[in-house]
């Protein structure tokens, strides 16, 4: 027994080298230890050294000055950005006086007759009642600019991104070069580029399509070249034996086999280009997101609520209506003569509107929600604000939430000194990845001290956290509780529509109504808006777990409880993980939109740099928060080798 004692602390630590984990580890342990005390005796500071940053002020104050001094006389300003602004104007304002041509009875019409032949007689009810509601808010006008501009909008994200997509999925080397492209089109906040757009074009409907297009285009691209890639190869290799040529093979197979992912990604490309529809109305995009901003501005929540009502229905009839084509494609050719009759009851719609004189909608016909909206806020606030029993107000939980969670996280994160981050951040990515991930990582939270901006995005990074946790806790267990109940997950699915497609400023008020203004309501809002994709993406992943499992596990006698915790969530760990990935990442959007109610950070640095025009400041914010997505998204997302061993 003595021999076997001695024997056994000599071949524990090799035993323990066996695990790739440990191995990573040991290799990180001995660099920091050679190049923490070098780093130490250079840069004897806790926060990035100054030694290290680059001040980019000057170049980028330089730049914005020289766009404003040439933006009249330069030939780059006069004749391409120049023609460009003229035909958005134009087709703005084509579409939009089409639609008011139509009417309020022709456009309803239009619109359910679409809705009709995509999925039935039930949503094209739906798509009526959608239209009639917007007329009843009397936004009926506001929402005919914001479908006017959204129209242009998505046509031009979908030809860039189709594009886009094309070239990515028939070559690897653009599909390798667009990749970091479009990401960052993806995570740079919008109010970043905004004030970019906004030098070159000016306030107005060119800047707030163009900016809609950086926004919505990345997805048309992603899922057109998925599309493509995706194809099946037999059906290639069958007609390549036919002797096609390779335009023949990418008009008669990759496209058609690529309908799905075609349709899909015009369904994303209209979400998102309906979500920049607020946003884009800080630069003179006019319609329902002016309506939602000027209610921001004044704190009126029921005229906020009145106008995000209409964008939450036209992208949910949307949404609708691009799924159900998708789903419809492939069923063969159709009859054609239900489009005849149905656009001349479009027509004669139209024309018995504009005889009786009732094109636009009437003012009698419009209801009021403005006033008992604000009267239930009011008395919301009243009660729940402060002074409730025994629990406390929203305030109190506002204030403990800042104290016991939001200023330790921050100050512990600020208090680390800056080479042992990069560490953390080393060991993070790599165990979860590669050592290509780890490096990524690394660099892109060095850039973020090389910018300047060390401190500021560490309390950025704490509110994210902070909001990342909470997001996870109620999303998993929201996302349990609806895979284990249809009728819950029935129940619960038009409140997700309504969360994921609600403007943020329309909720932002009553979140800053009841919580106050500081980083808890930007936290609050962050977790509205990331909490439908985790608690979608959880139940999704459930759902399909493999039915067989579960059978044997009941066999076995296991209970419900042991089922999923032994099973389903085991088995539904990728779906786990990418609904982390996908918390952590639109929690950082909303990063800027936490910004306007006290957040701070990052996000205050942005919405300062475009309000006062200071591409500088607003940019460099804006970079770093593309490089702090970027170093999260390495940390939550294992490599795809990786997830196939199961590491």
């Amino acid at each position: 027994m003595a021999t076997v004692t001695a024997a056994a602390p000599r071949f524990a630590l090799p035993g323990l080298l066996r695990r790739p984990a440990a191995r990573k580890l040991l290799l990180l342990a001995l660099a920091a230890a050679v190049l923490v005390p070098l780093a130490n005796a250079r840069w004897a500071s806790g926060t990035w050294p100054h030694a290290l940053t680059v001040d980019l002020s000057r170049p980028l104050t330089s730049a914005g000055d020289w766009v404003i001094d040439h933006r009249d006389s330069h030939p780059l300003f006069l004749y391409f950005f120049g023609y460009i602004s003229n035909a958005v104007v134009l087709s703005v304002r084509g579409v939009y006086l089409t639609l008011l041509a139509a009417g309020w009875a022709g456009v309803t019409a239009f619109g359910a007759l679409v809705a009709w032949r995509a999925a039935g007689v039930r949503l094209a009810l739906g798509t009526a009642t959608a239209f009639l509601v917007c007329g009843l808010l009397g936004m009926w006008v506001p929402a005919m600019q914001t479908l006017a501009l959204m129209v242009v909008a998505v046509l031009a994200s979908v030809v860039v991104g189709a594009l886009l997509g094309l070239g990515a999925g028939l070559s690897d080397r653009l599909d390798r070069a667009l990749r970091p492209v479009l990401d960052t089109m993806q995570v740079l906040p919008a109010f970043a580029y905004l004030l970019p757009v906004v030098l070159v074009f000016g306030i107005g409907v060119p800047a707030a399509v163009l900016a809609t297009v950086v926004y919505a285009a990345p997805p048309m691209a992603r899922l057109t070249s998925l599309g493509l890639r995706g194809a099946d190869p037999e059906v290639l290799e069958a007609v390549d034996s036919l002797g096609a040529t390779a335009r023949q093979r990418l008009l008669t197979a990759r496209i058609p086999l690529a309908r799905k992912e075609l349709l899909l990604g015009l369904n994303q490309t209209i979400m998102m280009a309906l979500s920049m529809a607020v946003i884009a109305s800080v630069i003179g995009a006019g319609g329902l997101g002016d309506r939602v901003y000027q209610a921001l501005a004044s704190v009126d929540v029921g005229a906020a609520l009145t106008a995000g009502i209409p964008i939450v229905l036209l992208a949910v009839v949307l949404d609708r209506v691009t799924g159900a084509a998708g789903e419809s494609l492939g069923e063969g050719h159709r009859d054609l003569r239900p489009w005849a009759y149905g656009a001349l009851v479009t027509v004669a719609a139209a024309l018995a509107a504009r005889l009786a004189g009732r094109l636009d909608w009437p003012t009698g016909w419009v209801l009021n929600i403005a006033e008992p909206v604000n009267r239930a806020v009011d008395w919301m606030t009243a009660h729940l604000y402060s002074g409730v029993p025994c629990i406390g107000g929203t305030a109190d939980w506002a204030g403990h939430f800042t104290t016991w969670i939001l200023d330790p996280v921050r100050s512990g994160l600020q208090w680390l000194p800056w080479w042992s981050v990069l560490l953390i951040v080393a060991a993070l990515a790599w165990l979860i990845g590669t050592w290509r991930t780890a490096l990524t990582a690394v660099l892109a939270m060095a850039a973020i001290g090389v910018l300047g901006v060390w401190e500021p995005s560490l309390d950025t990074l704490s509110q994210v956290l902070a909001a990342v946790a909470v997001t996870l806790v109620l999303g998993f267990a929201t996302g349990i509780a609806a895979a284990r109940s249809d009728r819950f997950e029935r129940a619960l699915r038009p409140v997700l529509d309504v969360f994921q497609t609600m403007p943020q400023f329309v909720y932002l008020i009553p979140v800053v109504a009841l919580f106050g203004v500081g980083r808890a309501p930007a936290v609050a809002a962050a977790v509205v808006y990331a909490l439908p994709a985790v608690v979608r993406i959880t139940a999704q992943g459930l759902r399909q777990v493999d039915p067989a499992a579960l059978e044997s596990a009941r066999s076995l006698g296991a209970t419900g409880r042991q089922q999923l915790w032994q099973v389903q969530l085991p088995l539904a760990r990728p779906a786990l993980l990418l609904a982390v990935n996908q918390g952590v990442v639109l929690v950082l959007a909303v990063v800027i939109i936490g910004g306007l109610v006290g957040g701070g950070a990052l996000g205050y640095d942005v919405t300062f740099g475009l309000a006062q025009g200071d591409l500088a400041t607003g940019l460099v914010a804006g970079a770093a928060i593309v490089c702090l997505g970027l170093v999260l998204d390495r940390v939550t997302q294992p490599t795809e080798r990786r997830a196939r061993k199961g590491a």
